[in-house]
């Protein structure tokens, strides 16, 4: 252990939130009605209490944090199971540190924008909030993981409290999109684990581990693996992150989960576990199998752009707000394995960056939207009309996002999406022009959302629908701070990224100098000179 545990720490604090709301007694069935409402008043406090202190230990990680520093830092091993190799072993670079602390700003918000999501009487408000926090044990987990094996545990234990939340507290064909979730998952994580076991194999071969078979992420990356091997490793990893991401064609369970899931874990759902993918593409597709990578590249690239036009185009023809919301995610994760596939610095920094931004911005849209819902009773598009009029605080933070959505200048989702583009421009100019079609699709679909829902003449059933309360505000102003923020001033962010993103590059060409793209080798020989292309 390299100093005080503060990874073990954040991940444990909201594990213990959730044993101490789980452990709430029951009260008989013939309670007073007052009782049981200060009993689920409690739970939602004690959840919002345990997630705040997470999200001030991980703001010390931050703030303790040595930009220039180690690569990897705050780690912790301890043998886990010795006889196989396994450790328990955590640590975070400049991109892993990003996306826990986006996970954690996003827990309390989505707490308070779900204090009412839990109907009392039909179903259990503790074990509701219980599980929100046992997922975001599993979020930090899974960004903190270096060892392999560590990290696959996380990676599907993550699918339990989602499973439970969409199918049992959410709307609609809920248990029909909680199943589809969860098969999707794991099948994708079964495929991985193939790979797990195959690396651990080719591991226990290897004179760089001294033929001792290990998991961990740190040993793994100097294991020698033919051409051949990687390629079919590397297809054990990335069917898994592309199903999680999920990247076209495999994304088809994302629009009936986020439908059917109540507000708050749709929030989780596409803004943080969705991540996983994308930060699995570049954490272990790359550095493992860099080989494999560069051979798939093409293959990736063009699935990116498919996406990025498919999940635009389908956007503009939905009726449902949320599954519109979902389709757009479909499309931005076509930048994201865009960008990271580039295989260039503004690329893989700009996609790191986009993961982030996709979180706020997305999760801003997506509680807002259910706030409209559970004031209307129901998400279609077109039977809202006129909110602007009525609700003006909530239309105009409703514009703000999804004027993110669409990359907006002054936004953070602009400069994100314009270094994947840049990245990408450089060397697969063919796909970066056609990528940008994306942006004209997104205003498309972002602004006909808000006329046909905001604008126009105020519908009877809309006129009497009040306006962001003060806990609602709370809820989503820090997200819409966070978007305009980081779009101004986004160097404190991009300073954490870059220097991971030079170290996984540098492992990727060092290990494999074969260029991504025939044509150019700019990253190539700005790895080796240590500058950035």
């Amino acid at each position: 252990m390299n100093g005080f545990p503060w990874l073990t720490v954040a991940g444990a604090v909201p594990l213990l939130g959730a044993i101490v709301i789980a452990l709430i007694p029951g009260l008989p069935a013939d309670s007073a009605e007052a009782d049981r409402q200060a009993r689920n008043a409690m739970a939602k406090v004690l959840a919002l209490g345990f997630s705040l202190v997470t999200l001030v230990v991980v703001i010390i990680i931050a703030v303790k944090f040595q930009v220039g520093g180690p690569n990897y830092q705050f780690t912790e091993s301890y043998s886990w199971i010795p006889a196989f190799g396994v450790h328990y072993a955590l640590g975070v670079d400049g991109i892993a540190l990003v996306l826990i602390a986006m996970s954690v700003v996003l827990m309390p918000v989505v707490i308070l924008a779900s204090w009412n999501d839990a109907e009392p009487g039909r179903h259990s408000v503790k074990t509701y909030f219980s599980l929100m926090l046992v997922l975001e044990t599993m979020m930090i987990g899974v960004f903190a993981a270096t060892d392999v094996f560590l990290f696959y545990v996380f990676f599907e234990a993550m699918l339990i409290p989602m499973y439970f939340m969409i199918g049992s507290y959410g709307t609609g064909r809920r248990q029909y999109a909680a199943v589809k979730f969860l098969l999707y998952s794991l099948f994708g994580g079964l495929l991985m684990l193939v790979a797990v076991i195959a690396l651990y194999v080719y591991s226990a071969r290897s004179a760089a581990t001294g033929h001792h078979g290990t998991f961990l992420f740190s040993e793994l990356v100097h294991v020698a693996l033919s051409p051949t091997v990687q390629k079919w490793l590397f297809l054990g990893f990335f069917i898994a992150f592309a199903i999680k991401a999920p990247l076209w064609p495999f994304h088809t369970w994302l629009p009936d989960a986020a439908a059917a899931a109540p507000p708050g874990a749709a929030v989780l759902l596409v803004g943080v576990l969705d991540k996983v993918g994308t930060f699995g593409m570049l954490r272990y597709c790359f550095e493992l199998f860099p080989s494999g990578a560069k051979y798939f590249t093409p293959l990736v690239i063009t699935l990116s752009v498919i996406g990025i036009l498919y999940g635009a185009i389908v956007a503009i023809g939905q009726q449902s707000m949320k599954r519109l919301i979902a389709y757009t995610s479909v499309s931005h994760f076509g930048f994201i394995a865009l960008g990271i596939f580039a295989m260039t610095s503004q690329g893989v920094s700009g996609a790191t960056f986009y993961m982030v931004n996709h979180g706020f911005a997305t999760g801003a849209l997506f509680i807002l939207a259910g706030f409209l819902i559970a004031r209307r009773g129901t998400d279609r598009i077109a039977d809202f009309g006129g909110v602007q009029s009525v609700a003006p605080v909530l239309a105009g933070l409703f514009l703000i996002s999804g004027l993110a959505m669409l990359s907006l200048p002054g936004l953070s989702t602009f400069v994100s999406e314009f270094l994947v583009l840049i990245g990408t421009f450089s060397r697969y100019k063919v796909a970066a022009v056609i990528a940008t079609a994306g942006i004209v699709l997104a205003a498309i679909y972002v602004l006909w959302m808000y006329q046909r829902a905001m604008n126009g003449p105020v519908r009877d059933e809309v006129k009497g629908m009040p306006d962001l309360r003060p806990r609602e505000l709370l809820a989503v102003a820090p997200l819409v701070v966070l978007l305009i923020g980081a779009g101004v001033y986004p160097k404190p962010v991009l300073d954490i990224i870059n220097p991971a993103v030079r170290v996984t590059m540098t492992q990727v060409h060092t290990t494999d100098p074969t260029p991504a793209h025939p044509a150019t080798d700019t990253l190539t020989t700005a790895v080796q000179k240590g500058t950035s292309p």
